[in-house]
This record gives structure tokens, C-alpha cells and sequence, in this order.
């Protein structure tokens, strides 16, 4: 399934509430909090755009639908559905279903703290060159991660997001110095993928902190967990999803233990980043 099938899921969701609401679009708008243009806009066929997360809470709180419906993950409408198994498998292939339970995610932890263990770079602070070095690696379209890395941005410049990073301090001094998978990566575009993540950090500070650990000392496999509600490992084609209260509490102490180890503190790390040398 592709962003065009995507987006045309959510838009006939959206316009089975419009038709629902019995309003006018001006005043269904005004009810989930954009205005009448945005409206149109999501609900045009040409657009693959999904909105932002704010909006999709607004819409799926304001007419008692739920997020996988609203996004056309599921079938059910309902808020409260069956038992969640504890454990899932979702494939991080084939092109973009990934960002929609990506954004399913976020949205569901909006409000709580995301901690996040990335596997390379953080993704919202990557270049669109670092994104297409890395994704041709691999022999990949580069437009999956272009957007969500635009989205987890996005995500992170809303009030109230609260993001906690943890990662080697080991992988940035590999990419400054053009080693291992980054050898052949010019210098100009590692220099500006450093200038970039360095106001970047500065930037969503202190909503979005980033810590940097010894790799030395410790191993951290890549994971997200969202709020209470989910962890999810990244295992190159696909998550494992952790939906157990334990194990999510077990996850997040985890990502905590790696903070207290850090031997670059948040309110360090642009600085950090922008002392690393490159070669």
C-alpha cells in the first residue's frame, strides 16, 4: 500500500464524518480546530497529506471514532475495541504503511514522553542527503523516510511534546570522521548534516533533549517507547511492538538507565555536536 492508498483511506473516513456531522465545512473545520482551506485540502483527491497530529486527535475525540479507524488501520470505529494482544509484528515495509502507525503512534502518546534510541542519526535531525546516502545503501526510494523524518519534526515543534534521545556518543564521532558506513559520504554534506542537527538541538530544547552514552559501556538495541502505552524495537524490516504495562515499564527503565550513565547531558549535546571535528 502506498501514501496514495493511504491518504485515500483517511479521506473517505473524513468525508463519512463530514457527511455524518450534517454542518457545513466551515463549521466542521472550526470543530476539530483548522480552518476551511485545511479542510479542503485533506479532503481533495490529489493530496497524499495526512494532518497533523493535533488534528487527527481532534477529529477522531470530536466524533468518537478511533485512530485506526480515522486512519484506516482497522475497521472498527470504536474507541474501545478488543483486548490488545501484548505482543505485535509490523512490518516496517512495504512503502509508506510504516508512517501511519508511526503517526498512529505519536498521536496516542501525545501529552506523555517518548524515549527514543535511534539506530544511526536521530531521524528528525537528518538532512535530506544523509536520508538518500542512507536509503540507496540499501537500494531504497528515499521518500518513506524524507517524510517521516519531516513528521517527527513537525511532531516535535508542537506545544507540549516532550522527546528524550539517548545514543552512543561513538556514532556521531563515526559520521564526523566519514567512518563505516559513512566513507563514502563527502565532508560538505556531513558538515551541514552537523550545522543542521546542532540547531536542531538547540532549537526544540528542552522539549527535545539529547543524551549521549559510552558505547563502550553499554548496548542499546534501536527502540521507541511511546508514553505508557507501547514500546516498539526496530528490527530492520519490521517493529516488534510491546503493548504489556510491564513491559513498557521495563523498556522505559531501560532508556532511563542509559540517561543516567550519559556522558553528554542535554543541555550539552549542540554544543557536543558542534565541536566534532571531521575529516
Amino acid at each position: 500500500m502506498d501514501k496514495r492508498d493511504l491518504a485515500g483511506l483517511f479521506q473517505e473516513r473524513l468525508k463519512i464524518l463530514l457527511s455524518r456531522a450534517d454542518v457545513s465545512q466551515s463549521a466542521f473545520a472550526a470543530s476539530v480546530g483548522i480552518d476551511r482551506s485545511a479542510l479542503s485540502q485533506l479532503l481533495a483527491g490529489q493530496s497524499t497529506r495526512l494532518p497533523r497530529v493535533e488534528t487527527l486527535l481532534n477529529i477522531a475525540e470530536r466524533h468518537a471514532v478511533s485512530l485506526d479507524w480515522l486512519l484506516g488501520l482497522s475497521q472498527d470505529e470504536g474507541i474501545v475495541g478488543g483486548l490488545t494482544p501484548s505482543f505485535e509484528i509490523e512490518h516496517a515495509d512495504p512503502g509508506d504503511a510504516r508512517q501511519t502507525w508511526l503517526v498512529k503512534w505519536h498521536a496516542e502518546a501525545a501529552g506523555t514522553k517518548i524515549r527514543y534510541v535511534p539506530q544511526r542519526l536521530p531521524d528528525l535531525v537528518r538532512t535530506e542527503a544523509v536520508i538518500a546516502y542512507e536509503t540507496a545503501l540499501v537500494h531504497r526510494n528515499p521518500h518513506t523516510q524524507i517524510s517521516e523524518a519531516a513528521f517527527r519534526l513537525d511532531y516535535n515543534r508542537q506545544p507540549g511534546t516532550d522527546m528524550e534521545v539517548c545514543m552512543p556518543r561513538q556514532a556521531l564521532e563515526e559520521f564526523a570522521a566519514g567512518q563505516g558506513i559513512w566513507r563514502d559520504l563527502p565532508i560538505a554534506i556531513r558538515r551541514r548534516q552537523m550545522q543542521h542537527m546542532k540547531a536542531l538541538v538547540e532549537e526544540l530544547y528542552p522539549s527535545f533533549r539529547l543524551y549521549l552514552f559510552d558505547g563502550g559501556e553499554r548496548f542499546s538495541v534501536p527502540y521507541t517507547v511511546f508514553g505508557p502505552y507501547r514500546a516498539a524495537i526496530f528490527v530492520g524490516e519490521m517493529y516488534m511492538v510491546l503493548n504489556a504495562r510491564e513491559s513498557v515499564l521495563s523498556m522505559q527503565q531501560h532508556f532511563d538507565g542509559l540517561i543516567r550513565v550519559a556522558r553528554v547531558n542535554a543541555h550539552e549535546a549542540a554544543d557536543f555536536v558542534g565541536r566534532l571535528q571531521l575529516s
